[in-house]
């Protein structure tokens, strides 16, 4: 019986562990994806992620791109996208050719925990 009790101690206390993990990283991509935000896509997208340039999508509207999977967001954010009647396209990379793919993740993290509404 002891050795039941440590064993399921030991089960649940590494699931813990691992979301305290988790979470700790999930800041951490926030962090760097706030740098990212701010230093590559700001210029367009504005610090509220409303757009600052005509033709800019909301970001934070009930249409929101951030809506999508974060795989198409990344897709383009690498490649570039122009939405459909936008005036104007985003370059791949937000125009920043330095741009790591660890970087894109990070700043789809951060504008999905940032701009788009909480669950209630």
């Amino acid at each position: 019986m002891y050795r039941i009790v440590i064993i399921l101690a030991v089960v649940l206390s590494s699931g813990i562990l691992h979301a305290k993990d988790q979470d700790a990283s999930k800041v951490e991509s926030i962090k760097l994806g706030e740098k990212v935000f701010k230093t590559t896509c700001f210029a367009c997208h504005g610090p509220n992620g409303k757009g600052l340039v005509p033709g800019t999508p909301d970001l934070t509207g009930s249409k929101s791109p951030l809506k999508q999977d974060s795989a198409v967001l990344k897709k383009r954010i690498i490649e570039g996208y122009q939405s459909a009647g936008s005036p104007l396209a985003m370059p791949p990379k937000g125009g920043n050719p330095q741009l790591t793919e660890a970087e894109v993740d990070a700043v789809i993290v951060y504008m999905k925990n940032t701009f788009l509404p909480k669950s209630k």
